[in-house]
């Protein structure tokens, strides 16, 4: 039996593992299991991958997307430009393994942004600058669309919500939540921006899928905007693991 998992801590609900279950099912898929491997201590991680007859891939989420840096042979270039890895490829190498991590969070993103995107969009607002931002800006600069953070604390580099006017959001017209506010089950909850200087030349999109229409979806889809969802993104990202673990 081969087998894929999720490496984490801790592990609740898990998207990844339902998704490739049912997928496996779908599919006819045959051979294959998924697992949630809960690791409280990155430096268990090499006992997992060599005790664990048939891994040969496995997801990383929080808190270990950098952690794992350090115990892999290679690094794809997107994985390396954003310090951040979330799918591993485990190839056994005679003796030994070869491990290679990539990020697929940035290839999602984009493959689902693009289609939505005008010439008029030609400026991004990234609300919050956490890790979860850092697929944003690996492919809003592979667009070549220039971008601007935001957050709650002053930085050189990002300006505060309360610096916010119409004038920033007329000109940014492309504006992607990268906060977890408006996550299930806080739903009443969102970025603190103008949004009656949002218009129907807005982009919003929102990392979060869950609501499917969060607050910050919401609000700028009163005021005529154009709205996307984190769900595509994840669906996309899921796909580009599978097409990575089962190349040869």
């Amino acid at each position: 039996m081969k087998k894929l998992g999720l490496i984490g801590f801790p592990l609740g609900h898990s998207f990844s593992k339902k998704y490739y279950l049912e997928k496996f099912e779908k599919e006819h898929i045959r051979g294959i299991d998924y697992n949630l491997y809960p690791l409280e201590d990155i430096h268990q991680f090499p006992d997992l991958y060599q005790e664990t007859d048939g891994l040969y891939g496995v997801n990383v989420t929080i808190p270990h997307k950098q952690t794992i840096i350090p115990f892999l042979n290679e690094l794809s270039p997107e994985a390396q430009q954003m310090n951040a890895v979330n799918c591993i490829q485990i190839k056994k190498n005679g003796e030994g393994y070869h491990l290679k991590g990539f990020n697929t969070d940035a290839f999602g993103f984009e493959e689902s942004l693009k289609p939505l995107l005008k010439p008029h969009h030609s400026k991004a607002l990234i609300l919050g600058n956490g890790g979860a931002a850092q697929a944003v800006v690996f492919s809003l600069e592979k667009l070549d669309i220039p971008y601007q953070f935001v957050s709650r604390t002053k930085t050189d580099t990002n300006l505060t919500y309360t610096e916010l006017n119409d004038t920033i959001i007329k000109e940014h017209t492309l504006i992607i939540n990268c906060s977890p506010l408006g996550t299930y089950p806080n739903v009443d909850t969102c970025p603190d921006i103008p949004y009656e200087s949002i218009s129907k030349e807005h982009l919003l999109y929102d990392l979060v899928y869950n609501p499917e229409v969060t607050l910050f979806l919401k609000k700028g889809q009163e005021q005529g905007a154009e709205i996307k969802n984190g769900y595509e993104m994840l669906l996309l990202q899921a796909e580009r693991n599978w097409v990575i673990w089962n190349e040869v």
